[in-house]
């Protein structure tokens, strides 16, 4: 069986070299650029990878189904520049294209935050479904936050280990990808009509610090834990406060200033 990696990026020059150097068991690289302005397209090029570049940028979901539609072997794994394979999970890819025991496979992520794995804060285990046999999956066209979704009668099952995510290494990665993911799910929500209100933006932060920090143990991974948790209050209120801005544009403004 052999294997298409498919990789969508934008100046990932940091990330991107030890990424694809993680999979040198793949038979094909397909990486997708949407406008890089660093080295990202030349280490691709470099690493022996079949470039592309588009001029546009649709979403995460649309994109991703572009790079996919590029890739030509039995299977395909989708990995983000910032994620590496491990070989004990390179050995287990490879036994799971040989079985043919399933179709499509979840892989648990390994998330670190500022220098730290964090195990728990309902980051972990992070189950995402990345590898497939092409033609029986595709992405969903959700602008972020987009998931695989498989063909009906699609046989799915786990691999066991980790697919390690080095996704923040500063607070500012944290931050950057905070705005950016907001406002695109923000003006998803808004173009299929959904409304909310200030005080769902406080109750969805509230929930999500007791979820993450208490109901999902993330006090175990304790002062990067909290901060995790704390981040993860802030995002969910930044998103619904970004949808309620735009739902406030949609309404009459009032005539005269106030006073």
């Amino acid at each position: 069986m052999s294997l298409s990696v498919v990789v969508i990026v934008r100046n990932e020059a940091a990330n991107l070299r030890a990424c694809l150097e993680s999979v040198p068991f793949a038979d094909e690289i397909v990486v997708l650029d949407s406008g890089s302005t660093d080295d990202t397209v030349a280490i691709a090029r470099a690493c022996g990878a079949k470039v592309a570049q588009s001029a546009d940028w649709p979403g995460f979901g649309p994109q991703k189904n572009r790079a996919l539609a590029m890739a030509t072997r039995d299977w395909v794994l989708s990995l983000d520049a910032d994620e590496r394979v491990t070989p004990q999970l390179a050995a287990q890819i490879q036994d799971a294209m040989r079985s043919g025991a399933a179709t499509a496979y979840e892989i648990p992520r390994l998330t670190r935050f500022c220098g730290s794995w964090i195990r728990h804060c309902g980051w972990t285990p992070d189950r995402v479904l990345r590898l497939f046999r092409r033609g029986q999956a595709r992405f969903s066209d959700d602008l972020v936050h987009e998931r695989v979704v498989t063909e009906l009668g699609t046989r799915n099952a786990r691999l066991t280990s980790p697919l390690l995510h080095d996704s923040y290494p500063t607070p500012a990665h944290y931050w950057r990808k905070l705005e950016s993911y907001s406002q695109a799910w923000a003006r998803q929500q808004h173009g299929r009509g959904r409304r909310t209100s200030m005080a769902r933006a406080g109750a969805a932060a509230v929930v999500a610090f007791v979820r993450s920090y208490l109901l999902r143990l993330g006090f175990l991974d304790g002062a990067m834990g909290f901060a995790v948790c704390t981040m993860q209050a802030q995002a969910a209120f930044g998103k619904y406060f970004a949808l309620y801005c735009l739902n406030r544009q949609d309404d009459p403004s009032p005539t005269e200033p106030p006073a």
